[in-house]
């Protein structure tokens, strides 16, 4: 588990408030709703699909949008997740361990081998079962890694797990993100209604330009995104997108700098104690301090700090474990041994657990030998074998390109949703044990 913060070893907190907090509770929260909607899909099979299949309409006369209660989930909540995707890429790039060329160029090559191998696996699994040629359309689910399911199994370990395996496995879960958004964008946006994209580009162009023009508030940003949003929705370019697009514009500079800040902070203090009265409530001099202080305090954070810091917990413990009870639930009264052997399952299967930790640790063994690539501190290449495993954890986004691929094709799309939840399973499991016996690297 992660470590505690002062005040949770002072034992000042609740050890329910601690497990909240920990770095693992998303991925409890991914695992209880999963089996929540895979016990639903069987005890309550028809009000369960119903529920999630009818419809829901915002807006009011004309202006109108009705859409599947999975739709709005799959096509609306999904972009703030993806949104939050493109906070933390940018955040990398600029900031983060994706800056640096030299450190990021071994998790990259991972990625990339990590997403090039499985989607070869199910290329070649696909045909030898003799599938239809739109089966093939699921090539890229296997290519996905869930980085909040894998992350949680490196929180389990405590410990064990070397720092520089968790920057590893982070940084090219990231990487594989951006690898997956690419792909839906190319791969997976039919016809376009190229007028509705123009406009979606307009807003997207002004949510810029406030950036360059140095507007550090988020409400301006919000307004671009939901219109952004809209007319990507109506585009036909997956409305995912949309957030991803709009997070590259949120400033990731802040508007006060910190000595600044410090010091105006300070000033404030001062005038906060010097208007200070004996009553029990805070005066109106005082609130005013207290009210410019607290621009202050927004101002030396980055617009896409504050999102991301506000979104987090949102992402985390709402949104994906919704889209978890809405995309997970399985049948398994009837029908099973068919969809086991589905074309799409074996494929995801094989993809999963075959083509992920091979593309992850050739890639990996590539990168050392040919681009001269060091190991992170402490980590083995046994460290790296589990990461590999860790990395096969396709779940939350193997079923959201897997709802994109097998849109009309209900059998595939049941086939393959099975093989994801099992090869997670299977491979967080494996990873898991790889990594609980593995010993760091000696030092130097």
């Amino acid at each position: 588990m992660t470590d505690l913060r002062p005040e949770e070893r002072s034992g000042r907190i609740s050890p329910l408030a601690q497990l909240v907090r920990s770095d693992v509770f998303p991925s409890l929260l991914l695992v209880a709703a999963t089996i929540a909607a895979i016990a639903a899909a069987n005890l309550w099979p028809d009000g369960w699909l119903h529920l999630w299949h009818q419809d829901f309409t915002l807006g009011f006369d004309d202006a109108r949008l009705t859409k599947s209660v999975a739709h709005w989930i799959n096509d609306g909540l999904m972009v703030v997740f993806f949104f939050f995707v493109g906070l933390e890429l940018k955040h990398e790039a600029r900031d983060g361990h994706l800056q640096s060329l030299r450190h990021a160029a071994l998790p990259i090559a991972a990625a990339i081998g990590g997403m090039a191998v499985p989607a070869a696996v199910y290329a070649t699994t696909v045909p030898a079962c003799g599938a239809e040629a739109t089966t093939l359309r699921g090539w890229a689910i296997p290519a996905a890694t869930d980085i909040a399911f894998a992350l949680g199994v490196l929180a389990l370990l405590g410990r064990r797990v070397p720092a520089g395996l968790k920057v590893f496995l982070a940084t090219l879960a990231i990487a594989d993100d951006l690898g997956a958004v690419l792909v839906i964008a190319i791969f997976y946006t039919d016809e376009i209604a190229w007028h509705y994209l123009a406009i979606g580009a307009a807003i997207l162009a002004a949510s810029y330009g406030a950036n360059r023009a140095g507007v550090r508030t988020t409400w301006p940003y919000v307004i671009c995104g939901v219109l952004i949003w809209l007319t990507f929705l109506q585009s036909g370019v997956h409305a995912t997108i949309a957030g991803v697009a709009l997070a590259l514009t949120v400033p990731a500079r802040r508007g006060l700098d910190e000595r600044e800040f410090s010091r105006r902070g300070r000033a404030l203090l001062d005038e906060f104690d010097r208007v200070a009265d004996p009553t029990p409530r805070t005066n109106a001099e005082q609130l005013v301090v207290v009210h410019e202080l607290q621009r202050h305090a927004e101002a030396v954070q980055a617009p896409l700090q504050r999102m991301a810091h506000g979104l987090a917990p949102l992402v985390a413990h709402g949104i994906v474990p919704v889209f978890a009870l809405a995309n997970a639930g399985i049948d398994l009264r009837s029908g099973l041994g068919d969809a086991i052997d589905h074309p799409a399952a074996r494929a995801v299967f094989l993809g999963l657990l075959v083509g992920k930790p091979a593309g992850v640790l050739l890639a990996s063994l590539l990168a050392v030998r040919l681009l001269g690539c060091a190991l992170p501190a402490g980590v083995t290449w046994r460290h790296l074998h589990g990461a590999a495993w860790l990395a096969g954890i396709g779940f939350t986004m193997s079923l959201f390109i897997d709802s994109l691929a097998f849109a009309n094709a209900p059998a595939a799309f049941d086939a393959a949703k099975i093989a994801i939840v099992a090869a997670s399973a299977v491979a967080g499991a494996v990873g898991f044990l790889l990594l609980r016996g593995a010993r760091p690297a000696p030092g130097p």
